[in-house]
């Protein structure tokens, strides 16, 4: 009798031509996540198993509960399709656990097993409350819940299971560029844009020294956060300080949120191209702050003529912040470093921005040339989850 860890796909199952390519990917991404394991990975069409030591189990499942694409996992008892193998092992797996109501549920895909499916749930049913005294069946709330799945070679036998992230492998959709503040919604857009599938490079905007090196570390650190769902992502940080003071200098203050989102999206749109991205990504929620009305949108994601894609667009802010504790990137956000988009917030921003006046508002100074500069001189280092921040703090 042999342990395994039984993967299950969910929604890759929804794939047709593309399944095997999916299923590919995502038993990369498993490898890829446990290569520092001694384990085996196999895989069929509709499940994955993994052999493991029992002594990394707790490690393994931590890595599995971080990975896309994977609708439930279990760790399962594993025999061969006979009737004698299958009643001695629910007898072993049930002499060490208490109960005093329990369920089975049987699931037989091979068909070639000469018991039905609920005849073989009654006759197991039958097998316990021969062997164990003060015990029921409740098929309602069971303590115990015995799944039985019996297949042609082997059976798979367990009493827990867990949920996993869902979503689509990593990886199997292209790539997007993350506008990463360091801010909540941001990371939040990240997760959700990785768990579509889209691998993510970052980029932050920094404008030493009205904003601080504590700032670019936050940012570092939920780029970090983020590298747990995925292998590695690269984090761009661009020089921003020039162009910032000169929209101070040149625009009227209630447009200057709106010509600096602006720039940011030209100079987002420019490294996406260089970098092979297909999209941007940002954390922009509608209405939560001045140049996040529709019309601001509007205004800003004119400069652009690369696809945008705001996963968070149409939560509400608790909504945000429920996923963000989940991912572990709250408490990094609301550490209070401002970044480009706060350190200079206007006391009335514009809400509903004229596009004929932000065009007007651009001929004042250079802006093309400050952009070109700053992608020059942008700074990119490669973040992986196991990294200390010294090391990072050594590449700039």
């Amino acid at each position: 009798m042999n342990k395994v860890i039984l993967i299950k796909y969910g929604e890759l199952t929804t794939k047709k031509g593309n399944r095997k390519f999916f299923i590919n990917t995502l038993y990369n991404n498993i490898k890829n996540k446990l290569k520092n394991f001694d384990v085996k990975i196999y895989k069929d069409i509709s499940r994955m198993y993994i052999e493991f030591n029992d002594i990394d189990l707790d490690i393994i499942l931590m890595k599995i509960n971080s990975i896309f694409g994977i609708h439930e996992y279990l760790v399962a008892h594993k025999v061969e399709t006979s009737e004698h193998a299958i009643k001695d092992c629910l007898l072993n797996i049930l002499k060490d656990k208490k109960f005093s109501t329990f369920k089975v549920e049987t699931k037989r895909s091979d068909k070639s097993f000469p018991i039905s499916s609920l005849e073989f749930s009654k006759q197991i049913g039958g097998l316990i409350l021969k062997n164990y005294k003060n015990v029921s069946v409740d098929v309602h709330n069971p303590e115990l819940l015995l799944k039985i799945e019996i297949r042609e070679h082997y059976t798979y036998i367990y009493t827990n299971s867990y949920k996993g992230l869902g979503g689509y492998p990593n990886g199997t959709l292209g790539k997007a560029m993350l506008m990463l503040s360091g801010g909540i919604d941001s990371p939040v857009a990240g997760y959700l844009t990785l768990k579509r599938g889209i691998r993510l490079e970052c980029i932050y905007f920094e404008a030493i020294p009205h904003t601080s090196i504590e700032a670019r570390n936050k940012v570092i650190e939920l780029t970090k956060k983020l590298s747990k769902y995925t292998d590695k992502i690269l984090l761009n940080i661009i020089p921003f300080t020039e162009i910032q003071e000169s929209i101070y200098k040149n625009v009227d203050s209630e447009y200057c949120i709106t010509i600096m989102r602006r720039m940011m999206y030209r100079i987002t749109e420019k490294l996406s191209q260089k970098r092979n991205c297909l999209v941007i990504c940002n954390g922009e929620s509608v209405g939560q702050v001045a140049s996040q009305t529709l019309t601001s949108m509007s205004v800003i994601n004119d400069v652009t003529n690369m696809p945008v894609i705001r996963p968070v667009a149409c939560m509400d802010k608790l909504e945000i912040i429920d996923i963000a504790k989940k991912i572990d990137t709250y408490e990094t956000s609301i550490l209070p470093y401002e970044d480009c988009c706060t350190v200079f917030v206007p006391k009335h921003p514009v809400i509903n921005p004229k596009l004929s006046k932000c065009l007007e508002c651009e001929k004042k100074f250079d802006y093309e040339g400050m952009i070109e500069k700053a992608i020059n001189n942008c700074k990119t280092i490669e973040i992986i989850e196991k990294k200390s921040k010294q090391e990072y703090k050594d590449l700039l």
